[in-house]
């Protein structure tokens, strides 16, 4: 049944009977090759774009860092029920912030300067319990694989065999809002189902003999963390450690989940997996999408221009939206334009929650797949 609907995707892609990715009836296919390479993306953003400036990196953490304590001081000042909620959904988001800011540091784009990177991802990364080398080290390896079903790190949908094994306890939770959107704590111990290794363990088969000590730092310092939050929980009471950290810790974490996911599914059209031949970094990449977050976007230090920023993880966050407008007239239909949000970017919610009602699994076989729906799920969550 599912496996005749995905073999015909397959022989559709694979018969490449389009024109600049449009097919004979009019269609635009987003797995066909495109007509241009990244050497012509790269060539149409603008020179500076390329430059990163520390002063200015440094800058964005000073003011993130300013905020989340000024806050931390407000509501330990106020201890009012009525700023607690507002303080939880506010200082989240600041949290995200830094991981932001961290997630740049990792990549290089922050600064050319490797030990200021490093130093300041460990500080912020740490501080919001983020192993700071382990994750940098899958997170690149997410780059260099996106859209790859077999080598992706990051959300990546699950083979048929693999899925139909999960007992559905777990399926029920993996595909749940909200429980889907805390699932990252227990990726960064154990990776996702298929998978192997921890981003603590230097031994992970995540790592290479020449990364352990670096992922040793991390664990160190994310131990650190740990510990300081116990010793708080001792002078301060754990309700208030609680309080002014540990549920701002739990949104961001929705933050990350939620963001991280929407950039690699949920658009309105199906977008392509590949295997094999059929992947490449460019065609990985394109299969990407943009988001708008309204007044969120640059708090959260324009995240949401993710193509770019998939396709040249070098490019500083303050210069993404500027090469993002410059690439796009070669991008052509393989930018797909986000829905441009209210104040709060409540139309993304949608977008999660059909995706996690249709997208489960692939197929087995085949060298460009599009998810699947497992209706045994779908019957199981409306009981």
């Amino acid at each position: 049944m599912k496996e005749s609907c995905a073999g015909t995707l397959n022989k559709k892609n694979a018969s490449n009977g389009t024109v600049d990715g449009i097919d004979g009836k009019g269609n635009f296919d987003p797995s066909a090759p495109p007509p241009f390479n990244i050497a012509e993306i790269r060539a149409a953003i603008p020179k500076h774009c390329w430059v990163k400036n520390p002063g200015r990196s440094l800058s964005y953490v000073l003011k993130d860092v300013l905020v989340i304590f000024a806050l931390a001081a407000a509501a330990a000042y106020l201890n009012s029920w009525i700023f607690w909620p507002f303080y939880w959904a506010v200082q989240g988001t600041m949290f995200w912030a830094i991981f932001v800011l961290g997630h740049d540091c990792g990549h290089g784009s922050f600064s050319n300067n490797h030990l200021l990177n490093n130093v300041v991802g460990h500080i912020l990364h740490s501080s919001i319990l983020v192993p700071y080398h382990g994750w940098r080290i899958s997170h690149r390896k997410h780059h260099q694989n996106h859209g790859n079903v077999e080598n992706d790190e990051s959300w990546v949908p699950l083979p048929e065999k693999i899925y139909k094994n999960l007992d559905l306890s777990t399926r029920v939770m993996r595909y749940t809002v909200p429980l889907v959107m805390l699932v990252y704590p227990i990726y960064l111990w154990s990776r996702s189902p298929g998978k192997e290794g921890s981003h603590f363990n230097p031994y992970s088969k995540l790592f290479g003999p020449n990364e352990r000590k670096a992922v040793l730092t991390s664990t160190v310092c994310w131990t650190l963390m740990v510990f300081l939050l116990i010793y708080l929980s001792f002078v301060f009471g754990p309700v208030q450690v609680l309080k002014l950290y540990g549920v701002p810790y739990l949104i961001f974490i929705m933050w990350l989940d939620f963001v991280t996911y929407l950039h690699h599914h949920g658009h309105e059209q199906k977008l392509p997996w590949y295997r094999g031949k059929e992947w490449s970094y460019l065609r990985g990449g394109l299969t990407t999408v943009d988001r708008d977050y309204g007044w969120i976007n640059g708090i959260h230090h324009d995240i949401g221009t993710h193509v770019i920023h998939h396709l040249f993880p070098q490019i500083p966050h303050y210069h993404l939206l500027e090469a993002t407008k410059a690439a796009k007239p070669v991008l052509g239909k393989y930018y797909r334009e986000p829905k441009k949000s209210g104040p709060f970017p409540s139309h993304l919610f949608s977008n999660l929650l059909r995706s996690m009602g249709e997208d489960h699994f692939v197929s087995d076989t085949g060298d460009i797949v599009y998810y699947q729906t497992d209706p045994q799920l779908d019957k199981s969550k409306s009981n």
